[in-house]
C-alpha cells in the first residue's frame, strides 16, 4: 500500500464519494415518500425503505446501496489497481454508505454495500456471503440475523477462498466489525427475543 499513485487515491476518494450518495434517501424523495431517517426504524437502508414505502421502492434501494459499491471497485479494476487498492476503493464506499458526506455523516448500516464491494473485489467470497444471508432470510425471515450471521461467517470465506491476502483480509474484518457495531440495537433485540 506504500507505492499508491495520485489515481489510486482519486479512486478511494471517488469511492467514498459515490458510496455517500443514498440510495434511501434520494429514492423516497423522488417517490414521493417520507425521509426514512424520520420513519420506523430510522435507518436509510432497504428494510426500513420497505416499510415506508413498499416492496418496489426496497428493492430499488437495494439494488442502488449494492450497485455503488460495485461501480467504483470496477473503475479500479479498468484502472488495473491491485487487490489492495481494490480494497481500499470498496471499503471507501461502504464507509460513504456509513458516514455520508452528503446527508451528514448519517447513512445506513452497509449490508448491501458490503455484498457489492465483496462480489466486485472477490467474487468467490461475495457469492458465499449472498447464500449464507440468503439461506438465513429464507428460514428465519429476519433481516438484521441474516445479515450478522453472514457478515460473521464473511472474514472465514474470505481466510479460505482468498489465501494470502493480509490488507484484503484485514479489510473484510473491519468492514465486518463495522458492521456489527451499526446493528448493535438489532443484536440487542435478537438476544431479548424481540426483533421483527
Amino acid at each position: 500500500m506504500s507505492n499508491l499513485t495520485t489515481i489510486d487515491y482519486v479512486l478511494v476518494l471517488a469511492g467514498y464519494l459515490m458510496g455517500s450518495l443514498s440510495s434511501a434517501i434520494i429514492l423516497c424523495k423522488l417517490m414521493g415518500l417520507p425521509d426514512p431517517r424520520t420513519q420506523g426504524s430510522g435507518n436509510p437502508g432497504a428494510t426500513n425503505v420497505l416499510r415506508v414505502g413498499g416492496k418496489r421502492a426496497a428493492i430499488i434501494t437495494l439494488a442502488g446501496d449494492m450497485i455503488k459499491g460495485v461501480l467504483p471497485v470496477l473503475a479500479g479494476h479498468a484502472m488495473g489497481a491491485s487487490l489492495n487498492v481494490l480494497a481500499a476503493i470498496g471499503f471507501a464506499a461502504f464507509l460513504g454508505h456509513l458516514y455520508p458526506v452528503f446527508f451528514g455523516f448519517r447513512g445506513g448500516k452497509g449490508v448491501a454495500t458490503a455484498i457489492g464491494v465483496l462480489v466486485a473485489t472477490t467474487w468467490q467470497v461475495g457469492l458465499a456471503t449472498i447464500v449464507t444471508w440468503m439461506t438465513m432470510a429464507y428460514l428465519f425471515r429476519i433481516s438484521s440475523l441474516s445479515a450478522l450471521t453472514a457478515f460473521a461467517l464473511t472474514p472465514l470465506y474470505t481466510w479460505i477462498l482468498i489465501p494470502g491476502q493480509p490488507v484484503y483480509f484485514g479489510m473484510v474484518c473491519i468492514m465486518t466489525t463495522l458492521l456489527f457495531w451499526r446493528h448493535r440495537s438489532n443484536i440487542r433485540k435478537l438476544l431479548q427475543g424481540t426483533e421483527k
